[in-house]
This record gives structure tokens, C-alpha cells and sequence, in this order.
């Protein structure tokens, strides 16, 4: 989508970063006995296998339509994004809760933790680094608005949940740090406990936040309101428009479907008026190059 992040890149960022740092969490929870340090493995490993959903995703969305599918596929991104939220929230959030109630009820001392404070701080250097180019592809998206806006209104499935994912995985490696660290130094285990649990938290309330969004693209929504007003605007300042009457926008994966009702200047002569409509139509897609659809409707000056 014109103006929006690469999200292919921003997931293969994630990809290498939660590959290796599901490796050397699993060596660590090994040797340590981690409760929490098996809740990142589990959530890293879990990471892996998402990011490999969206990037089936953005494969499928870019089918060409079908007799079947005659606006395509665009959003099937959308049904892979929303299927990494539900596992971000049971393969993540809830073993974590299960494994750190389990911890609660048998706590266990930790073995060699060492282990676990270096591969947690390799890890947040990791996972750091995905979150910079993730961060960097929501820049070029988000433009002056807030991070928690552009969350809201973003219509980037795919980088929405890389964002969340992201987030969730740096502040859980800073929480799983945490909890070994106090573990050690309190000489009770029961920090390791409540660290997982701690974790199990974050991934299941970032998991509903991201499907909330992700639903909503899955029902359709318009194109995001900053692009909707950018179209809009520029149909008012076409000159073969007297007025727009109304604006429908479908945002279908990284495609746009536009659906015009204006009244226009040529109201004579029906193939000058065609002439005025196609005109409109091959400018509107110049300058919004993910527009792949658009229908217009030309009415009267009453509007009826």
C-alpha cells in the first residue's frame, strides 16, 4: 500500500531474531530449570512459526482475482493475521500462565542461572534489533501520528501484528530477566513463578488488542481515515467534478476498492461525461497506486 511500511522485511527481521533466540532460550532452560526461561522458548518457537503464517499470507493476497474471487485475494492476509493472534494468545499466553501456576504450586531452585541472565540478554539485544526495523517500516506508515493511533487506524494486518508481536517479546525477555535475577538474589523461586505468570499476561492482553484490530479488517473496513481524506480531497479538487455526494472506500488486503457518487460538470453530452469519468478514474489511480478498483456513479445536481 502506497505510503505504509515493508512488512516483508520487518518479519524477516523477526524470523532470524526469534530463530536464534529460540535456540539459545531452549539450551538455557536445559541447564537452568526456568519456568520462565521455558515460557520464551515455547513463545519464541511460537514467533517462528507465526511469522512463517504471514508470510503464507501476503503470498496468497497477491493471487490475481477469479470468477470466484473477482476482487481477489488481498484479504486473506487478514485470516493468517488473525490466526497468529489466537496463537499468540493459547501457544504463548496460556502455556505461559499453565507453566508459571504449575511453578507457583512446586516452585523449584534454579540451576546454573547464569545461563538464563546471558541468553535473556542476548536475547533483548535480539529482539531489540527487530523491533528498530520494525519500528522503521511503522515510521514510514504512521507518518505524524502516534504509535497507539496508527495501531487503531492501521490497515497493514501483517505489520500490526509484527509490531505487537515484537513488543510482546522484548518487554517479556525484560520480565523473564527480571524474574531470574530476583530469583537469584532473594534466594527464592518463587520470582521465576510469578515472572511467567508475568509473561503468560502480556502475551494474552497484546493477543486480544491485535485481534480486536485484526477482526475489524477481517469484516472490512475503509481504507485508514488519513488516506480516505487524501482521496477524498483530491476528487474535490478535480475539475470535472462539481461535487463529491458521497465516498466508499474497502481496504482489501494492500488494495483499494473506491466507490464515487459525485455530480458532474459535463451533464450534456454522455460520451463527454464518460470521457470526464475515465479521466478522473486513471488520475485517481496515479495518484493512489493501491487503488485497483473503482466504480463511479455520476448523478444529478439534486443528488437524487
Amino acid at each position: 500500500m502506497a505510503g505504509g511500511g515493508d512488512s516483508t522485511r520487518a518479519i524477516l527481521f523477526a524470523l532470524g531474531a526469534n530463530f536464534a533466540i529460540a535456540v539459545s532460550k531452549g539450551v538455557a532452560a536445559y541447564f537452568t530449570g526456568s519456568s520462565a526461561m521455558l515460557a520464551e522458548t515455547v513463545h519464541s518457537l511460537a514467533d517462528c512459526g507465526n511469522q512463517g503464517l504471514l508470510i503464507l499470507g501476503l503470498k496468497q493476497s497477491k493471487r490475481p482475482p477469479s470468477p470466484d474471487y473477482p476482487l481477489g485475494y488481498g484479504k486473506a492476509i487478514y485470516f493468517w493475521s488473525f490466526l497468529v493472534a489466537v496463537m499468540l494468545f493459547t501457544v504463548g499466553g496460556m502455556f505461559s500462565l499453565y507453566e508459571g501456576i504449575h511453578k507457583l504450586q512446586h516452585p523449584e531452585p534454579l540451576k546454573q542461572w547464569w545461563w538464563a541472565a546471558g541468553v535473556l540478554t542476548f536475547g533483548i539485544v535480539a529482539e531489540a534489533v527487530s523491533m528498530r526495523a520494525c519500528l522503521q517500516e511503522v515510521a514510514k506508515a504512521r507518518g505524524q501520528r502516534s504509535l497507539w493511533q496508527w495501531f487503531r487506524e492501521s490497515r497493514q494486518a501483517e505489520l500490526v501484528v509484527i509490531f505487537g508481536e515484537d513488543l510482546a517479546a522484548l518487554l517479556g525477555l525484560v520480565l523473564a530477566l527480571a524474574a531470574v535475577l530476583l530469583a537469584v538474589a532473594t534466594g527464592n523461586p518463587i520470582w521465576d513463578a510469578i515472572g511467567t505468570i508475568s509473561i503468560g499476561a502480556l502475551l494474552i492482553i497484546v493477543a486480544v488488542f491485535v485481534a480486536i484490530e485484526v477482526k475489524a479488517m477481517l469484516i472490512g473496513q475503509s481504507v485508514d481515515p488519513q488516506r480516505q481524506l487524501q482521496i477524498r480531497e483530491f476528487l474535490d479538487g478535480r475539475p470535472e467534478i462539481a461535487r463529491v455526494i458521497s465516498l466508499i472506500t474497502l481496504q482489501l488486503g494492500n488494495e483499494v476498492m473506491v466507490s464515487v457518487q459525485a455530480q458532474m460538470r459535463e451533464e450534456q453530452s454522455v460520451a463527454a461525461l464518460t470521457d470526464q469519468i475515465n479521466t478522473v478514474e486513471r488520475a485517481m489511480k496515479q495518484a493512489f497506486p493501491e487503488v485497483r478498483w473503482s466504480f463511479f456513479e455520476p448523478d444529478s445536481k439534486s443528488g437524487d
